[in-house]
Formats: structure tokens, sequence, C-alpha cells
């Protein structure tokens, strides 16, 4: 275990101290976190979104049900969701996010904006940066739909702080992924293409191929829906 410096011992007990250069200790831990969970990758195309996430299964639960781990999920028609870290941080955070879109659709009749139910969740986030009594949210989160008819992708992270991407890959070795992101994306990929980036970019991670393992949803004009199990072993 890599052990902290002296003059850093102490400020990483209380999420309200500041480091004496300037860091808030227990966000970092929030964001090592992240680096640990399984890879998520998110590409906004010319008109879809697609998001693809590896599940991770746990290699000792040999009776586990692949499809009750959940990593991708719908927000509302128009919008989904991936995530990376710790899950069930993600889960409640999402779940505020469907509240949000459901809320907006009974008052006003029309599908809720994406970057307001964005901006709602990153104030949630940023809340725990700056309060004793609770920790960071160990997750980050990618939210992605169509937006003003344009596919639109956006990453959260524990900070409670946002960026626009046109693709980005979140959790363990998403360097490597998002190198591979970098090379072989076009702004003109239709869905096929995006999935299939997706896929060889996961490999780059040395993400095991197995349709067991994977979640892959793509979010268009028509919807949002899930690939089922025999359209992602076509692909890998």
């Amino acid at each position: 275990m890599e052990q902290m410096p002296n003059d850093l011992m102490g400020y990483d007990r209380a999420i309200t101290l500041f480091s004496p250069d300037g860091r808030l200790l227990q966000v970092e831990y929030a964001k090592k976190t992240v680096s640990q969970g399984s890879a998520a990758v998110g590409i906004a195309g010319k008109d879809s979104v697609v998001f693809a996430a590896d599940k991770r299964l746990p290699e000792i639960e040999k009776l586990i049900i692949p499809e009750s781990i959940e990593k991708v999920f719908k927000i509302n028609n128009t919008t989904g969701a991936a995530m990376s870290g710790m899950i069930a941080d993600g889960r409640a955070l999402v779940e505020k996010a469907q509240m949000e879109a459901q809320q907006h659709q009974l008052t006003y009749s029309e599908p809720a904006d994406m970057l307001l139910m964005i901006k709602k969740i990153s104030s949630d986030m940023q809340v725990f940066t700056q309060y004793g009594g609770a920790r960071p949210y160990g997750v980050s989160i990618l939210f992605g739909g169509i937006r003003n008819d344009i596919p639109s992708l956006f990453m959260l992270e524990p900070s409670g702080i946002f960026f626009q991407y046109k693709a980005i890959a979140i959790g363990e070795q998403s360097n490597a992924i998002n190198k591979s992101l970098e090379d072989g994306y076009k702004e003109s990929m239709d869905v096929d293409a995006l999935v299939k980036l997706a896929v060889k970019s996961l490999k780059a991670g040395d993400v095991k191929l197995h349709p067991d393992r994977f979640e892959i949803a793509v979010i268009d004009k028509t919807g949002f829906r899930k690939l089922g199990k025999d359209e992602i072993a076509k692909y890998l």
C-alpha cells in the first residue's frame, strides 16, 4: 500500500479539510475508486449515442445471473446513462435523474432536457464534497442521448464537475481505451460503426470479450434500446 507523505497525514480524515497544497484528498480517493471500476464507454455519432460497459462478472460467483448486473440504464426515451466505480452510488444518482425526467414529463408533457438533469445531478454530487458527515460519491457517470436533435454525451466526475465529449471511456484501463477511441473516432459514424469502435476500444483495454460480460445500448431518434446477447455476440 502506498504510503501517504507525512505532510498530508490527517488531511484525508474529513472532506472539509484542504491539504496545504489545496487538494481535497477524499475527492481524490473517490476518483481512484472510479479508476478501479470496470470500464464503460460512451460514443456520440452522426445520429446516435452508443454505450458499452464491461460488467466484469465475479469469477468466484459461478452461479450468478449476468442479467442481474446492470451498468447501463434508461433515464427516459431520449437519454441513457452508464457508470464506473461504486455501482450502488451510481444507481442512487440514476434514480434521481429518472425521477427528474418523470416529473418534468408529467408537468410539461415533454421529455426533460438532458443538460438540466445533468446539472441537477452534478449539484448533488458537488454538495458531498463540501460538508462533513458524508463521503463523496465514488462513481463517474456518462449521460448521453438526443438533445435538440443532436447526439450528445456528457461525463460527470465525483467532484461534481461535468464535460461534454464526442467519445470517452471511464474506469480501469481508460487511458488505453481513450487512445483507441481517439484513433478510430469519426463524427460521421452510424450505429453499427459506433458499436464496433466501442468493442474494439474495450479490447484495447484488455477487457475479456464475452457476451455475458457486456451491456451495449443505443439511443437514437427512435428511442433507447439495449442490444440482446445474440446481437452483442455478433459484434464480439
